[in-house]
């Protein structure tokens, strides 16, 4: 696959950063750190001391926005929800409300500024780090359900699934060799997926034989990199959330399946750890159990797509320099014929 030698990224210079903070009250003190993002371009700032916000902040976090890849009323809308999720003290980190908005622009980029906050991956092989992940989902979730989204799309079949695929067949992203097989198989693969987990688009719900499965706001990327852990017994101790830029509307189960791995034995030890955790706050439905291998398939689909529709990024062929060759398309077509069979053996108990 080839790049574009120009990126609208290119424009976002160390300069322009600072200038952009300033442009919020906000004066730096010159040390501005890139963190690690692909879909955005995230920066961590120290602040001058006794300016604005420097003693109960003394670094923030400023992240500009992709261009193009969601309006400002679904950005606000994340906002939105993590400033619900803060206010019932659920451990979220959120931006800052700044002159009396959350979102701002500067030199045709969205940009907003969060606190920093300090923490480490969890150990997900520890079942008290698990089930305490599970605890802050559920109340996480509670939260999720007690409104909607309105511009904000859900993870369905169609959005991780058809769209995607459809992407990356009329845009020649698959090499052409094995275009054909991986069309074949991936259109199986999203059937077989859609028959279990796509949602009614009349109630917004997932559909099941006996009742709908409730669909309600989410996290959507809730993995491991996603989650800073503090210690338990440490003031305010334990799992905070980040990176809320994912967030959709879909099935509870969709914030549990990506902390699991492993053989199917040790993924059934996980999940009962985070389902002990969760029940202690918000029931939970086991017949979701049996969409976490559609949900697996439809984001298989739709991280190929993903890379592919962000190859003019320069960050993108030098942090994936294997995507894109026959040998890539290959590995997706034995592994989305692996998930075929895991979408049709049983589910995994809790």
């Amino acid at each position: 696959m080839s790049s574009p030698a120009a990126h609208p990224f290119d424009a976002l210079t160390p300069d322009l950063v600072v200038d952009a903070l300033s442009a919020v009250g906000l004066m730096a003190d010159g040390r501005l750190t890139p963190l690690n993002s692909y879909e955005n371009r995230v920066y961590l700032a120290h602040l001058e001391p006794g300016t604005p916000l420097a003693d109960m902040h003394p670094a923030v976090v400023l992240k500009f926005y992709r261009p193009g890849r969601w309006r400002p009323e679904q950005i606000g809308e994340e906002h939105r929800f993590s400033a619900e999720l803060m206010a019932a003290e659920v451990p979220v980190v959120g931006p800052l409300m700044l002159d009396g908005r959350t979102l701002h622009e500067h030199a045709g980029f969205l940009f907003s500024v969060s606190p920093r906050r300090g923490g480490r991956a969890p150990e997900l092989d520890d079942p008290d780090t698990l089930e305490a992940i599970g605890r802050f989902l559920a109340r996480l979730h509670v939260v999720g359900a007690a409104a909607s989204f309105t511009e904000r799309p859900a993870i369905d079949a169609d959005t991780h699934g058809r769209t995607p695929r459809d992407w990356l067949l009329a845009h020649g992203a698959v090499a052409p060799e094995v275009q054909a097989e991986w069309a074949e198989v991936s259109q199986n693969a999203i059937e077989i997926a859609a028959a279990r987990a796509d949602p009614s688009r009349a109630t917004g719900q997932f559909d099941s034989d006996i009742a709908p499965i409730a669909s309600l706001r989410l996290h959507a990327d809730c993995h491991a990199g996603n989650i800073l852990w503090t210690p338990l017994d440490a003031p305010g101790g334990g799992p905070h959330f980040v990176d809320m830029d994912d967030c959709r509307t879909g099935p509870a189960v969709q914030d549990l399946w990506m902390l699991l791995s492993g053989e199917r034995h040790e993924q059934q030890r996980q999940l009962g750890a985070l389902i002990d955790g969760y029940e202690q706050v918000r029931d939970f439905d086991r017949r979701e159990l049996a969409l976490i291998e559609p949900l697996r398939t439809l984001r298989l689909i739709h991280y190929s797509a993903w890379l592919a529709q962000r190859w003019a990024d320069p960050a993108f062929p030098a942090a994936f320099p294997w995507f894109g060759s026959a040998d890539y398309w290959r590995g997706q077509i034995h592994v989305l014929t692996d998930q075929i069979e895991a979408m049709q053996a049983p589910a995994l108990v809790a």
